[in-house]
């Protein structure tokens, strides 16, 4: 450990911390700090960087709460973050060298939420086992509803139906550049409608990440009588196509916007990537599924995996001690 340094990253790590990060194997766009900042005034940042003989060789995106660091709560997802060239015992190295450093700094508590392995560009499950060794528990489990593009999958009769309805209806898709109607005419209402919430994303701030990441942020409306009726908004990394938002007006049912939409973005537009997420469907940190959504998304050909979320008490960085001999 001794050969490890831990820092804070620093505004003037910009450069630094991006180039590593589009290096690495198990690291997608939201990593960047400028994907990262767009809601810096909500979180006090604690991402972390780990050198060795003053070469940069991990990062963790984190944000801090008290005691408590989190990878990161404004991050779907978030983890160490390494290349590819680094082996097993180097990662258990770096987290004995992170849990030291939180320790040190008065932090009682790291939480994690793991990078599903869908988003990794080649296997990168070492804080997994790291984890493991630092009797680290399992505080939250969600299920994401993925399609593996790459074998054939089977669209259910449902689905095809509604998609006849979209074709009979003369719906008809677009890609646009900007949120406005999804947001305002859609999302929005019915967010507020149905759950009493409101977009992660402001109209703003998806505009604008929207401009930072043009290739990454791709919005797809539905349009009935040149009227917007259902919408999409996707987050695009190397493997993966990732449903950020979903949503439709009450007539979805009887014209079919939201099955003819996903129809086409996963038959045609996004028909080369590997992998198709839905996203979850859960509520209640993992707790309750919503029956109706999960059934919609596995009726594409969708099946399960899990998004896990650990705790691991800082003081616990000695048990590697004994691992790594």
């Amino acid at each position: 450990m001794k050969n490890y340094n831990v820092k804070r990253y620093q505004e003037s790590d910009y450069a630094n911390w991006n180039a590593f990060i589009s290096q690495a194997k198990n690291a997608t766009f939201l990593f960047h700090r400028d994907f990262m900042e767009y809601h810096k005034d909500r979180f006090e940042d604690y991402s972390l960087m780990v050198y060795k003989d003053e070469k940069l060789v991990a990062v963790l995106p984190a944000n801090r709460v008290e005691d408590v660091v989190y990878s990161h709560q404004g991050l779907t997802y978030g983890s160490l973050v390494y290349n590819e060239k680094v082996k097993l015992v180097s990662v258990i190295e770096f987290f004995n060298a992170i849990l030291f450093y939180l320790k040190e700094n008065n932090i009682q508590k790291l939480q994690l939420k793991l990078i599903p392995s869908i988003y990794h560009q080649k296997p990168a499950e070492e804080l997994n086992y790291a984890l493991f060794l630092t009797k680290a528990q399992l505080i939250r489990r969600e299920t994401l509803s993925v399609i593996d593009l790459t074998k054939p999958f089977l669209i259910a009769s449902g689905r095809k139906e509604g998609v006849k309805k979209g074709i009979v209806n003369s719906l008809e898709i677009r890609e646009v550049s900007d949120f406005d109607d999804f947001w305002n005419i859609i999302l929005i209402p019915n967010l507020e409608r149905k759950y009493q919430t409101k977009p992660v994303h402001s109209l703003q701030e998806i505009t604008n990440l929207k401009m930072k990441f043009p290739e990454n942020i791709r919005q797809f409306n539905v349009y009935y009588k040149d009227e917007i009726v259902a919408g999409a908004t996707l987050f695009e990394s190397e493997n993966v196509i990732h449903s950020q938002y979903i949503s439709a007006d009450e007539n979805k049912n009887t014209i079919g916007s939201l099955d003819f939409l996903y129809h086409h973005l996963i038959t045609e537009v996004f028909k080369e990537k590997k992998f198709f997420d839905f996203g979850t469907s859960n509520a209640k940190q993992g707790k309750v599924i919503n029956k109706g959504l999960s059934f919609w998304k596995e009726s594409f050909g969708a099946s399960t995996i899990v998004h896990d979320f650990y705790e691991v008490e800082t003081s616990n960085y000695n048990l590697l001690d004994a691992v790594l001999k």
